[in-house]
């Protein structure tokens, strides 16, 4: 039995319409901006030709303000899954071309799908954002969508890692579901997120303001700390994108990637007593060339993110002392809760780098609620049950020490270097004596001594107390 040449030809023909999305017209004013499509920002994501499309042809079933003569096979948003090195993971990008990615009814009925199979198979979740909110036309039928993907976005937290890539506008409703996600990446110029634009702010406050000051790129990584990442353009997005996923692993049920390591870094100077800068120390302890730091423009006294030791992908937290002398304030307390949160949920193993003066003090600080969001770090550590390893170089107050690093406590396993100095027993060797730390080691000895206990601690099952789940400080 074979098709008919009609149907093949009907089928190609369909298939043809689809992947114009919004028609030529609109996919040229795409570009005139400087602006890819869904389709090819997709086929700069996945590996050549592995890209695999569902429900191509679901269209909106609306009738007010002219829908009904108005619709565009796969509505405003193309969904699939596909690989990135190898690895399979799905994506969901909008597409500008079609109602100017308004978000719809149809288009949450895809996203949810993807979203439900990428749950079911333990595959990471991709979106590519680029829309100018919800589909007014459709009413309340757009925002009960919106409130199926808030459901969705909160039900995959914790299961599969979630990238939010925002190459467009993004307002409303729309930046909720992002802010859901694990990780935001923006793109410089081409982006922006906020929950009401310039206008309407303009008209309720009377505050004259422009979109790159309001919710650009740089406004949010750098000011909101919802941006973790910041591209030059849509290309270098999509990089990070790519290599942002080498490092995490599919699922909460699997380890992270292993990559076995490539030379050996710079050895560290063993009578380092000075003032230095975290990402020197962490290009020496760490694998070559390894470090993928996350939050860079946000809360600079802490730097956050990834790196392999001996191969293996670990979450590094290390104060920076050359930004505010690496005082904690309320963002950076919030920047490592959420770090150290994250790498607990997917099997990350923590090593902090301490060398801090503390929390910062100060009337403003304490305003904007020091206590409890300093508290919260606190929290993320004594609750994480990954290997946590720490290292203390040189200033070591008592809250540092109790919330990042106590023994049995905030860390596995705690180290000092001779240039330590702690709040409670001054001197490195009465704190050794006192069991505040495991043992005092030189800086030089600080790769090889990390390498050996996470190996020790590599395999170890922390017992959890029956509960539903903490109560964070929020």
């Amino acid at each position: 039995m074979s098709l008919s040449t009609d149907k093949l030809r009907q089928l190609e023909t369909n298939r043809a319409q689809a992947r114009l999305g919004g028609g030529q017209r609109r996919i040229d004013a795409q570009h005139a901006k400087g602006k890819l499509t869904a389709r090819e920002r997709i086929a700069l994501l996945v590996d050549k030709n592995s890209f695999q499309e569902l429900d191509p042809y679901l269209t909106h079933r609306a009738t007010d303000f002219g829908m009904a003569e108005r619709h565009a096979p796969g509505d405003a948003v193309v969904t699939g899954w596909g690989k990135i090195s190898g690895r399979p993971v799905c994506v969901h990008a909008q597409d500008f071309t079609v109602f100017g990615g308004s978000f719809s009814e149809a288009q949450a009925l895809k996203v949810a799908r993807v979203m439900d199979l990428a749950l079911q198979s333990g595959h990471p979740v991709i979106g590519l954002n680029d829309s100018v909110g919800a589909r007014i036309q459709e009413g309340v039928y757009s925002l009960a969508g919106y409130g199926d993907l808030f459901w969705h976005n909160t039900q995959a937290s914790g299961v599969v890692p979630q990238i939010s890539v925002m190459l467009g506008p993004c307002a409303g409703g729309s930046v909720y579901s992002p802010g859901l996600t694990d990780f935001v990446i923006m793109t410089r110029d081409l982006s922006h997120m906020f929950i009401t634009g310039p206008d309407v702010i303009r008209t309720v406050t009377g505050e004259e303001v422009d979109f790159d000051t309001l919710g650009g790129a740089m406004a949010h990584a750098a000011q909101s700390g919802v941006a973790h990442f910041v591209a030059d353009d849509e290309n270098h997005a999509l990089a990070i994108t790519r290599q942002l996923l080498s490092y995490l692993p599919s699922n909460n049920q699997e380890a992270p990637p292993y990559l076995p390591p490539t030379g050996d870094p710079p050895r560290l100077n063993d009578d380092l007593d000075q003032p230095y800068d975290a990402r020197e120390l962490v290009a020496c302890v760490f694998d070559s060339d390894t470090f993928f730091e996350v939050h860079r423009h946000f809360a600079g006294s802490v730097i956050v993110g990834f790196a392999r030791l001996d191969g293996y992908v670990i979450g590094v937290v290390a104060s920076q002392p050359v930004v505010a002398d690496g005082a904690l304030g309320v963002d950076a307390a919030d920047k490592i809760a959420r770090f150290v949160r994250f790498c607990d949920a997917f099997n990350l193993p923590l090593v902090t780098l301490a060398d801090s003066p503390g929390f910062t003090t100060g009337q403003s600080q304490t305003r904007r609620g020091l206590v409890r969001h300093a508290t919260r770090s606190a929290f993320a550590y004594a609750e994480a049950t990954v290997p946590r390893l720490a290292v203390f170089t040189r200033r070591v107050p008592g809250a540092i020490y109790a919330a990042l690093g106590r023994p049995g406590r905030a860390a596995d396993l705690s180290f000092a270097w001779p240039s330590a100095q702690f709040e409670a027993a001054q001197n490195v060797f009465e704190a050794a004596k006192a069991g505040l730390i495991n043992d005092v080691i030189k800086p030089g000895e600080t790769r090889s001594r990390l390498i050996a206990a996470l190996e020790v601690l590599r395999h170890t099952k922390t017992p959890l107390p029956l509960r539903k789940h903490g109560n964070m400080p929020m």
